[in-house]
This record gives structure tokens, sequence and C-alpha cells, in this order.
């Protein structure tokens, strides 16, 4: 019964911590229901444009914040990619919170061909704004010490680590803003959802310990 009671306590804390997140999350849109924004060209609203630090800032969207980029890499320079694809993941393997601070929902790294050269494309999803999300991709490798996959592209600045407006501007410049975003869930930040399958979670365990 004691257990029970600790699962039915954690059960009403995770009940309240969701109702209030939600709460919060539906006085800007109801995520229960599937969105979709087209976007212009050139990624945000003409009419609408708020200067950020370093340029115009992109609108969030049905599917949060996020970016494109697709440039160059140095001729030869292919396997370092793949090498640094592994480190990620033996970091997050070891350091599972390591990149919390980018609040991302997701990311894909794609290399591709174009008239024989070949183009690293980084997409990215994630719950803070454009330049946050720069200044602090170049705070974590600062810090930790560690260099970053893009010095592999052409015309990558080679003081990033101490001008992150340098790094902000060729993120910038090789931007590909999309013009449809859909969101199945919208605005629903990565915080948001996983609490909201801790609570699941909590619902699972009180159900099997009531059995």
């Amino acid at each position: 019964m004691r257990a029970l009671g600790r699962a039915a306590r954690r059960l009403q804390d995770a009940v309240t911590l969701a109702t209030v997140n939600m709460s919060n999350t539906s006085k800007k849109t109801d995520w229960s229901k599937p969105a979709a924004m087209a976007l212009p060209k050139g990624g945000y609203f003409p009419n609408r444009v708020e200067q950020g630090r370093y340029g115009p800032v992109f609108p969030k969207t049905p599917a949060c914040y996020g970016f494109t980029i697709i440039a160059k890499i140095i001729p030869g320079r292919e396997p370092a990619f793949h090498e640094y694809a592994q480190r990620i993941e033996k970091a997050v393997a070891e350091t599972p919170d390591c990149l919390a601070v980018l609040k991302l929902h997701y990311l894909r790294w794609v290399l591709f061909p174009i008239k024989g050269e070949t183009y690293f494309m980084y997409q990215g999803i994630f719950d803070t704004d454009f330049d946050k999300y720069t200044e602090d991709a170049v705070a974590i490798f600062t810090s930790t010490g560690l260099r970053t996959v893009f010095e592999n592209l052409e015309g990558f600045p080679e003081d990033w680590q101490t001008n992150p407006a340098a790094f902000a501007r060729f993120v910038r410049e090789h931007q590909c803003p999309s013009f449809l975003e859909y969101g199945e869930y919208p605005y629903v930040s990565a915080d948001e959802i996983k609490k909201a399958l801790a609570l699941k979670a909590s619902f699972s365990t009180m159900l099997d310990q009531m059995q």
C-alpha cells in the first residue's frame, strides 16, 4: 500500500506540473490541433520583421524554431564529418545532457553532391531563437574545448570561438529558409513533450502497482 501511495503522489505531482505547462502553452495556441504555416520568400514576414542581434528574427512556426544550413565542404574532408558524428554519438551516450542548453528537438546531417562537389546540410529544430541557438553552440564548444565540424566548411571564420557574430553571420549566409512548416502538436517545446511522457510513465507505474 505504501508503494501505491507513493506512486499516487508522484502521479498527482506529474499531473499538476503537466497541467500547468499545457495551460501555459494553450494560452498561445491549441497544441491538440495540427497546424501549418506558409512562409514568404526569405523566411520571415516583411510586415512583422523583428530585428535580432545579428539580423531579422525568423518567426516561430508550428514546428518551433529551426534552420537548414547548406554549405560546401573543403575538398577531401568528407571523413571528418563521419568521424565527428561518431564523436557526437559517444558524447551524448556518456553525458546525455551535453547538448541540453541548445533546447533541441532533432538534428539531421546530410552530405550530398552538386556538380562533383560535396555539400553539407545541417538541419535542426529547437526551442530557442535562431541567434541564441548559435551563441549557445559557440559557448558549448568554447567551454568544452571541442572544435566544430563547421571548420571543414569553405569560408567558415577562423576566429569563430572568440567571435560569435562571425559564426552567426556564416550561419545566416548559408541558411535556406523553408516556405512551409507543419506541426502535428504545434508550438510544443521539447521539455513539455518529455514532461508529458514522464506523466504517462508515472501513470503506467501506478497501474502496475494496483494489479
